[in-house]
């Protein structure tokens, strides 16, 4: 592939990379307790398998997806507080670790083409395997038999400070290249595999072009431009298909991975390894040492931030980056399969003053998916959500381009994920609202029914009545 098309808009940015992008991926500590969430995918809760007072292995399966990441004992099962957009405390299993580090006793598969496309799904399944770049959903159900072409492993990481993927790929470019080769395998069908590195990222693009050398997959340069990173962008800057966020990328034949999680892929066929760490960039102006650690899940921020030399105050915590990423109320919250980056800065969140929309339309021009912010934004300040829909609110990826060029500091995406949330309750209620008139129908028709019904009884218990009285007349005549 030598053609790249170009998605609308999109911005440049200062990236702050080589805070942590020039040191090579150290091993976390193991931490005295790790709290592992029974919510790390975007399904369900999981169950747990295990209970307080049991000694668990190192990768042993304590809930669907979720594995011991060191071994220890169970020493609670209840609500902790998660890196969770709505704050909620969420149940977590927390494992008092005995520094061993003991694994259970793995099952590697020696050659992954004597399995079927199912069995290589099912072990990935087992593994906890999920979206490494961020979505966290689960890589098993995206490699579900469908008709694919083309398969891009995203190795574009276009958010500010990140680089856990970048090191990723300088240091296991191997891994990666035979994880997009297993996943390509899996999905049977596959013309086209491709690896999509920003180019500012040569010394990983050249890493996986060696690694690459005698496989079929593709290494291919991309721009960086923000948010290149983003599914819906890198697929048309790839293939030129324009597709919404409603539209499933496998509809059109194409299959996105992140890179990490072709990493885990490879770990989890060739050593029988399940998902229990993920490498985290650990960076900001709070960190002595900003750098990339190799993390187990579960672990306490507090713990990590410490091994990276904490300066004396953090005032602003972040997970992933600093356009798109979640505002953390304080650092005793455990590293989950998403936990990307950990941001800490010394600077408090800058009180600005939002002026009036001056209609200079520099929000429409970076929106990389051809939105008109400005009217959104007035849609929404008048609650006609009606009009905010028929503007493809829910097209809004909220990578937060037009908050950022936006001269009146207008915190546009704060607006969306309003009018958003709103448009949900409100067709939520809809429902409810249908619901209740269906109920409320059949029970008149119920009522109804059964007033007909007995009527009927008493029509045909008065007919037989009737009935027997004339029988009986009759008798007592002939008597």
């Amino acid at each position: 592939m030598t053609h790249l098309w170009q998605f609308h808009g999109g911005i440049k940015l200062d990236g702050h990379k080589t805070l942590s992008c020039e040191q090579p991926i150290t091993q976390a500590k193991i931490p005295p307790f790790l709290t592992l969430p029974l919510l790390q995918h975007k399904t369900e809760l999981a169950d747990p398998i295990v209970k307080v007072g049991d000694y668990v292995l190192k990768g042993q399966i304590i809930a669907h997806g979720i594995h011991a990441s060191s071994s220890g004992t169970v020493i609670a099962i209840e609500a902790r507080n998660t890196p969770h957009p709505s704050g909620l405390k969420i149940d977590c299993i927390i494992i008092e670790t005995d520094g061993k580090d003991q694994w259970q006793e793995l099952q590697p598969i020696s050659d992954y083409t004597k399995l079927s496309a199912d069995e290589i799904r099912k072990h990935i399944a087992t593994a906890g395997i999920v979206g490494l770049g961020g979505a966290g959903f689960p890589t098993h159900i995206k490699l579900k038999p469908t008709k694919i072409d083309t398969l891009i492993i995203n190795g574009a990481e276009c958010e500010p400070y990140i680089t856990c993927d970048d090191r990723l790929m300088r240091e296991r470019a191997k891994e990666i290249v035979l994880g997009a080769e297993i996943i390509s395998y899996t999905l049977a069908g596959v013309k086209s595999c491709i690896i999509a590195v920003e180019d500012n990222k040569p010394e990983a693009y050249q890493a996986l072009l060696t690694a690459s050398a005698n496989s079929t997959v593709e290494i291919i340069t991309v721009p960086t431009i923000y948010p290149m990173g983003g599914e819906i962008q890198l697929i048309e800057v790839l293939t030129g298909n324009q597709i919404s966020r409603s539209t499933i990328p496998a509809s059109i034949g194409i299959v996105v991975q992140n890179v990490e999680t072709a990493s885990a892929v490879y770990r989890a066929i060739e050593y029988g390894e399940p998902l229990i760490s993920r490498v985290v960039t650990i960076t900001g102006n709070g960190i002595n040492k900003p750098q990339n650690l190799l993390v187990l899940l579960g672990t306490p921020m507090n713990f990590v931030l410490d091994q990276c030399e904490v300066t004396s105050k953090i005032n602003r915590l972040i997970m992933g980056g600093t356009m798109m990423g979640l505002s953390l109320p304080n650092d005793d919250i455990p590293i989950i399969k998403t936990s990307n980056c950990i941001l800490a800065s010394q600077e408090t969140a800058i009180a600005t003053t939002t002026m009036p929309c001056i209609r200079c339309g520099a929000c429409a021009n970076v929106c990389p998916v051809k939105l008109i912010p400005q009217q959104l934004y007035w849609f929404t300040k008048a609650k006609d959500f009606e009009k905010v829909e028929q503007y493809k609110i829910f097209d809004c990826i909220e990578c937060g381009a037009c908050a950022y060029v936006c001269p009146s500091q207008i915190p546009l995406v704060n607006y969306y994920q309003y009018a958003k949330s709103e448009i949900r309750f409100n067709q939520q209620q809809q429902k409810n609202s249908e619901l209740s008139r269906q109920r409320h129908d059949f029970r008149n028709f119920r009522i109804e029914r059964e007033k007909k019904e007995r009527a009927e009884r008493h029509k045909k218990a008065k007919t037989k009545a009737a009935m027997k009285a004339e029988i009986a007349k009759a008798r007592a005549e002939k008597g």
